[in-house]
């Protein structure tokens, strides 16, 4: 064995040990309710995060500040959480009924609370994974703050350097700042952070928010003033999980509720005796594919249905988008808006209702009984992807009377990142494999290689890795993984937990049929093995609609025919 090889091999051990404690600390805190981040408490934390140097947070390692890191972690926590020095992990204990506005993240569904200067609260309803997502990212932060009041701090006692000054100067000014006192602050901050000028003007708009176009400088500012206050003053920012959240956490309140109103509606439309498709997939693909082509037929050129799909995509679309939505409405589909927590909203379409010339749906020996529903569920996240399932495909009981549902398939989609490719292409799984334990997930794909091949994309199979947080991956691990006999192709978090929530109900609890069809495919929105392609680097843009519908086509078609 070569040098480089042994190397690369320990160099992947330490960072699966570093995962493990990781996930130990962070459930340790968890059932301890509280802790300081940059205390004693925090530290195996800090050291963990900063022996594994995750890619997506770039130079972490590093003492100049990572920018692309840094902007991926604040789109995906609430605004205004930089000022904050307590955050609160809370349950769904009815804030949305008082005075305080939810702030939603832009990368994330979940419902935060600024509940005065000081204090930010959290509502956590999607389970570890997203406690799991929260912790690494405020880690990150605080890592990066500390960073940030190493290179201004002159002394002890809270001196600071000019360029600070400079800064705190901008941000704390009343009223707009002009383009030539906004270039000052930048050239003031670009050196402290030790990045160029042109760098921070760069990311300086990525930052801004409609409400606050200097954001970036106030992130820079309150990030630096937290960590000299910890400093100067032993001040410390903490972090604690409310009793209800720590009570009620892993008993499936929310999953329980969500499943209980699709049941219900089912029900109601009667629908509860049909073969029932269940697909996880965004709110968009499943309808477009379906009802897109009639209800714009105007809009399609040359027979093009996927440059329809481009147009749907655009942000300026949203006249073309509610003609569709209103063509679907009419024509069998049901939507069913959350509102027990999980963020996960429902589509159900009535095949009945179809036009009878769509995917055979005018074969007269099909009875009515024996026409396809298709539920469409939105995306789960992590650990989610098992409470939702696992609660969906238990039987449902309604005037004493035990209903178990006749799932015919199960199908999911989703992106992940890809470890032999780029950005657009397919993944088609034959296993999941259960990141830091030894759980794996061998099944029967009903989803080939070879369906996709007039498709123009380039597809791959093998293992799919389920990781405990897409945030926590380093070279190290996936080069390992890939390279190794497991053959993984890819990773993504929620594939393992459907898979264990549908094995469950087939083969042990006996809820549904035992040889329930099950698809998955995948479309790589990242390559974390090639420098610039994590998922810190920006989104698919339109790269990501082809795989996405020519997905949808495929399951649709296996579905429906």
């Amino acid at each position: 064995m070569s040098p480089l090889k042994s190397h690369t091999r320990t160099r992947a051990q330490e960072s699966t040990g570093a995962i493990e404690r990781l996930y130990v600390t962070m459930r340790h805190l968890f059932n301890r309710g509280f802790y300081k981040p940059m205390g004693v408490s925090g530290e195996t934390l800090r050291e963990s995060l900063l022996i594994l140097r995750p890619e997506i947070y770039g130079s972490i390692a590093e003492e100049k500040i990572e920018l692309q890191g840094l902007l991926y972690v604040i789109d995906r926590l609430p605004v205004g959480i930089e000022e904050c020095k307590f955050i609160n992990l809370t349950s769904d204990e009815g804030y949305k009924n008082s005075h305080f506005e939810p702030i939603i993240p832009a990368k994330r569904r979940r419902n935060c609370y600024r509940i005065d200067e000081e204090q930010m609260n959290i509502e956590i309803t999607r389970g570890r994974s997203e406690i799991y997502d929260i912790l690494t990212h405020l880690t990150f932060l605080y890592i990066e703050s500390h960073k940030i009041m190493k290179q201004v701090m002159i002394d002890d006692k809270g001196g600071v350097i000019r360029d600070w000054q400079k800064l705190e100067e901008a941000v704390l000014k009343k009223g707009k700042l002009s383009q030539q006192e906004k270039e000052i602050a930048l050239t003031h901050t670009a050196n402290f952070l030790g990045r160029t000028f042109e760098e921070v003007s760069e990311v300086y708009g990525m930052f801004a928010d409609s409400k606050n176009e200097h954001r970036f400088l106030n992130i820079i500012y309150y990030l630096g003033k937290g960590a000299i206050q910890e400093v100067v003053t032993n001040d410390k920012r903490i972090i604690t999980f409310s009793p209800v959240l720590r009570e009620r956490l892993g008993h499936h309140i929310h999953g329980e509720r969500w499943a209980l109103k699709i049941k219900r509606t089912l029900e109601e439309k009667g629908l509860l005796e049909r073969p029932l498709h269940i697909i996880s997939a965004n709110m968009h693909s499943v309808m477009n594919t379906l009802f897109a082509d009639k209800a714009l037929a105007s809009e399609i050129k040359n027979g093009d249905k996927m440059a329809l799909y481009e147009l749907l995509s655009q942000s300026t679309s949203g006249k073309q988008r509610d003609k569709v939505v209103k063509a679907a409405l009419k024509n069998g589909m049901t939507y069913i808006d959350d509102a027990s927590g999980t963020n996960i909203n429902v589509q159900i379409f009535d095949t009945d209702k179809l036009d009878e010339k769509a995917y055979n749906n005018d074969n007269e020996d099909v009875t009515l009984k024996e026409k396809p529903v298709i539920i469409v569920m939105d995306y789960a996240f992590g650990e989610q992807a098992y409470e939702t399932m696992d609660e969906l495909l238990k039987p449902y009981k309604s005037n004493n009377t035990t209903h178990f549902l006749n799932v015919a398939s199960v199908s999911i989609m989703g992106k992940a990142g890809i470890l032999e490719g780029g950005k657009g292409d397919i993944m088609i799984p034959s296993a999941h494999v259960f990141e830091g334990t030894a759980d794996n997930y061998p099944f029967k794909n009903r989803l080939k290689k070879a369906d996709f091949i007039d498709d123009d994309v380039d597809v791959c199979t093998g293992t799919m890795i389920t990781v405990l947080g897409t945030s926590l991956q380093n070279r190290d691990v996936l080069s390992f993984f890939h390279e190794s006999s497991w053959n993984v192709i890819g990773l993504e978090m929620e594939g393992a937990h459907y898979q264990k929530a549908i094995q469950a109900a087939s083969k042990i609890r006996g809820s549904i049929r035992s040889k329930v069809k099950v698809m998955y495919a995948y479309y790589a929105s990242d390559n974390p093995l090639e420098t610039g392609s994590t998922l810190a680097s920006g989104g698919l843009g339109t790269s990501g609609v082809k795989p996405t519908y020519v997905i949808t086509e495929k399951m649709l078609e296996l579905i429906l025919d």
